[in-house]
């Protein structure tokens, strides 16, 4: 993990192998216009910083980085300039998700220097949260399985330091609050991607449900793994029908947090699927190997639960994370079998390539039973999400105020997320002539997919029971190039939102 300090100096004074200042565009488009923090670079400069990034190619637009050598002008021997866009309007803070993605490409592009100053613009602790997000976050790598090379390679940057300068107080504690929610939020987002990444054959249910107790000791939460034969004694039929098919056995993880004075409890489902070969239905190979990412909603709401009572957040917390792989053998469940789930209902199959709402449903009714005031559920539910919205949005269904409150928390933390109804067409579409209902569409028609799939979860939801589903399909893999805090691979979406629901629950109910 990234270290992190803080500190007072100024950016031609501060100890760093490199330091990160801000600039923005001009509307005249004459050049760049040198952000707060740049104020000591450029009379360390002679007043020359500007006009020197203008004839490097320096624009301000957005992310765009420029690097140039101090020459012995500043402590720091190397100077990034990382662009900001047009400056915001008199009095107006810049936007936090513009310094989140500006810090996370700064620091990615400073990749072999070890210590790393930020001298953004700081105006309040909101911009905090956006530069050491997007800082900590953006030099992500995975390199687990990587082998030395003969040539060496360069290593991530390992240290970071804050310039505070005259902006904020060092030793406030609200910044210093601040500090630590960046950290602990990074450290879950961190893990979250490191297990969407890790292959298949290293992540089956029982290891994944062995690294989620290990991550949750320490934290305050509270872990139980059901077994294969908790599972069978249970009646846990959605997650056996599933797991079945595999030799690496399913598993259910329970997670409970539950501070003093919490007011209201919130259940938190995500969908475990290690891998998923689409079962008997089975998956083009085109693709397939990304499958070891379906188990991103279950390692969002577990990493989640740590952050949350890592940081005291005062709301109860209960997380099920139903853990299966769906693969192929004598074992697997088929199309047309009727699946009797956890609390009776019954389930006509029609395509085991829609295993995901299985484990979800059986997850869902048993966290109801823990009567809680809502219940979040997120999975890499359906491709028609992404045909729906793409590959950086992700569709929220479920009651219609959690379900805003839940848009309006990604707007915050800059995790897009967009409202998804759920038809009364869609669910009569899934009518069952010899089962409760069926897994999908009865006549295997994908109109509506992505709908079809909230439809299913909300057969397992009490009546009066306020929740929301996130589908978070594309947003939770990403496997272009990097930009912004995003680089490939796992993203760790929607891990921020839901941190920041679960700080708007305990705050306002």
């Amino acid at each position: 993990m990234i270290t992190l300090d803080l500190s007072a100096d100024s950016a031609a004074t501060t100890v760093a192998d490199a330091v990160v200042i801000g600039i923005h565009s001009s509307p005249d488009e004459d050049g760049p216009v040198l952000a707060a923090g740049a104020e000591s670079l450029d009379k360390a400069l002679d007043g020359a910083l500007a006009a020197t990034l203008r004839q490097l190619g320096a624009s301000g637009s957005a992310s765009e980085v420029t690097k140039l050598a101090t020459l012995g002008a500043t402590t720091a021997p190397v100077v990034l300039a990382v662009g900001l866009g047009g400056e915001p309007a008199d009095g107006e803070p810049i936007d936090q998700d513009t310094l989140r993605r500006a810090a996370g490409v700064a620091v990615r592009a400073l990749k072999g220097n070890e210590r790393v100053a930020l001298g953004l613009p700081l105006g309040d602790l909101d911009a905090v949260r956006g530069v050491l997000e997007g800082a900590l976050l953006g030099g992500y790598e995975f390199i687990a399985y990587k082998t030395p090379s003969a040539n060496g390679r360069k290593e991530p940057v390992s240290q970071l330091t804050l310039l505070v300068g005259d902006a904020l107080d060092k030793a406030d504690k609200a910044l210093k609050s601040e500090v630590k929610r960046a950290q602990t939020v990074a450290e879950a987002v961190r893990r979250t991607r490191d297990w969407v990444n890790t292959p298949g054959n290293y992540m089956r249910p029982p290891s994944l449900a062995d690294a989620m107790r290990d991550a949750v000791a320490g934290s305050g939460a509270k872990v139980e793994v059901l077994d294969d034969a908790a599972l069978r004694k249970a009646g846990f039929g959605g997650i056996l029908a599933v797991g079945d098919g595999s030799d690496a056995p399913a598993r259910m993880v329970r997670i409970t947090y539950s501070p003093r004075g919490a007011k209201k409890h919130v259940a938190l489902v995500g969908k475990g699927i290690t891998f998923d070969t689409g079962g008997i239905s089975i998956k083009p190979v085109a693709g397939m190997g990304k499958m070891k990412s379906d188990m991103a909603g279950a390692a969002a709401i577990v990493n989640t639960i740590i952050a949350a009572a890592t940081l005291k957040v005062k709301v109860k917390i209960t997380a099920y994370a139903p853990l299966a792989e769906n693969m192929l053998s004598g074992a697997s469940y088929r199309p047309g079998d009727v699946v009797t789930m956890y609390g009776g209902k019954t389930v006509e199959i029609i395509n085991t390539d829609a295993e995901g709402r299985m484990v979800l449903g059986d997850a869902i009714a048993r966290a109801a039973e823990d009567d809680p005031d809502y219940l979040i559920e997120t999975s890499t539910l359906t491709g028609g999400q992404v045909v729906a919205l793409g590959n950086q949005t992700s569709g929220v269904m479920g009651s219609e105020d959690l379900r805003s409150r839940v848009v309006e928390a990604g707007g915050r933390v800059g995790e897009a997320m967009w409202p998804m109804p759920l038809p009364d067409d869609v669910r009569h579409g899934m009518d069952s002539p010899i089962a409760d209902l069926s897994q999908t569409n009865h006549s295997g028609e994908r109109a509506g997919h992505m709908l079809q799939g909230g439809a299913f979860l909300a057969e397992y939801v009490p009546e009066g029971l306020p929740w929301a589903h996130i589908d978070i399909a594309g947003p939770s893999y990403h496997s272009g190039g990097a930009y912004g805090h995003i680089v490939g691979g796992g993203t760790g979406v929607p891990v921020r939102t839901i941190l920041d629901l679960l700080d708007d629950i305990a705050e306002n109910g």
